[in-house]
């Protein structure tokens, strides 16, 4: 016999410090939630009636409301259970909801929740301005999933790419936070996937190949010899050479390296991207850049560079919030040092890794690529290495037309 109880999600949180209400229906020792598309505070839910308190604006109506949705549902369910045999609770939950009910914004709100929850602080940043756009675009703050089709996405693509101007990639970036937020839908609320817009001779999300730049040997040379720089721009020069120095590691660990991270000429330090413990042997060449940086030092926990100096490492969000700041000032800094010393690639924070990856090309056996890069799996070095190993293919070419 299925059950259905009217419960406050406690795991979801809106910025508003509210939780969504759910009807849990409950079969065989397992459950699935139906949103009901309403919000309250903690401190205005009754947990055991499961019923909002007198201190809610509007604890009457939403009372009612709740009540009919609940006893619609029980009534639906008794209904499926009696006409046909062994329902599993997912296909009674989908029953129960039938039409598409619930809408994308107001399920997207939840999703950003979560990637807050779990500290992805950029990345929340990131879709919910993507997400924005989409209100944008669509001129209005709600959409069903039965509106959201094939036609709409491609009329959103080309707006993106004819009037927002961006790149195909990034387009198909929007393109897959929709589809993930869908997913979540259909797994979460049991959206239904008869409307489902993506797929095979729907939209199917593919990739363009993208290019990957880096500096060569020579430029790398001309930034550890550059005179004339600021001290700003020279700091920035540092910071780029220290994360070069150790095969490209990402700018939020090298701001976060401190001088205890180095023992026995050694750096140890836990990678900020996916906690992966890293030990690497310090280069002549760092050694020289730490030097710069030693009379600074009061501390063994001391910082090595000073950009996040006064800033509370263990505040994630805020910690997140200052990186992409100071990322974005190091690389206005490393245009200027670029244009100084007749660079004419573009030279940022992120090329450091490709430029460790140009120079190192063919060189070096792809398994201690793979440890170096830190990848988990060797596909992804092989995929990544393959922007800069073109040896074997400009020997081919040079073969046929060398004649």
């Amino acid at each position: 016999m299925a059950t259905v109880k009217i419960v406050l999600r406690k795991n979801y949180q809106k910025k508003d410090g509210t939780f969504p209400i759910a009807l849990r229906l409950t079969k065989d020792r397992k459950s699935k939630f139906l949103f009901t598309g309403e919000y309250v505070l903690e401190k205005d839910w009754d947990k055991i009636k499961g019923l909002a308190k007198k201190s809610h604006p509007t604890f009457s109506r939403l009372n009612n409301m709740l009540l009919k949705k609940v006893t619609e549902a029980h009534d639906m369910a008794l209904e499926i259970e009696a006409s046909e045999k062994k329902q599993s609770v997912s296909t009674i939950a989908k029953k129960i909801v039938g039409e598409d009910k619930y809408d994308f914004f107001k399920v997207s709100e939840v999703f950003l929740v979560n990637l807050l929850k779990r500290k992805k602080f950029n990345q929340h940043y990131n879709q919910e301005k993507r997400l924005n756009i989409f209100k944008s675009f669509l001129g209005r703050k709600e959409l069903s999933f039965t509106d959201l089709g094939v036609t709409l996405l491609k009329d959103f693509k080309a707006y993106l790419i004819h009037k927002r101007k961006v790149a195909e990639r990034t387009a198909i970036n929007y393109l897959m936070l929709i589809r993930t937020i869908y997913n979540f839908a259909r797994k979460e609320y049991h959206v239904d996937d008869r409307n489902y817009p993506f797929g095979k001779g729907k939209i199917q999300i593919k990739f363009p190949e993208s290019e990957k730049i880096g500096l060569n040997r020579e430029e790398v040379q001309l930034l550890e010899t550059a005179n004339g720089l600021t001290p700003a721009q020279q700091h920035a020069v540092n910071t780029w050479l220290m994360s070069f120095y150790f095969a490209g590691i990402r700018v939020a660990d090298v701001l976060q390296l401190k001088w205890s991270d180095f023992i026995d000429n050694r750096l140890y330090y836990r990678m900020g991207k996916n906690k992966k413990l890293v030990s690497l042997a310090n280069p002549e060449k760092v050694e020289k850049i730490l030097n710069n940086y030693v009379s600074y030092r009061k501390k063994k926990d001391d910082l090595i560079f000073h950009y996040l100096k006064g800033t509370n490492l263990k505040d994630e969000k805020r910690l997140a919030t200052r990186i992409k700041t100071i990322n974005r000032n190091l690389n206005r800094r490393l245009e200027i040092v670029a244009e100084k010393l007749g660079i004419e690639k573009k030279l940022s924070m992120h090329i450091a890794r490709h430029s460790f990856g140009n120079i190192s090309g063919d060189k070096i056996p792809i398994q201690m690529l793979q440890k170096l890069y830190r990848h988990s799996s060797i596909t992804t070095t092989v995929n990544y290495q393959s922007n800069f190993m073109h040896k074997e293919t400009d020997d081919a070419l040079e073969k046929v037309v060398n004649f």
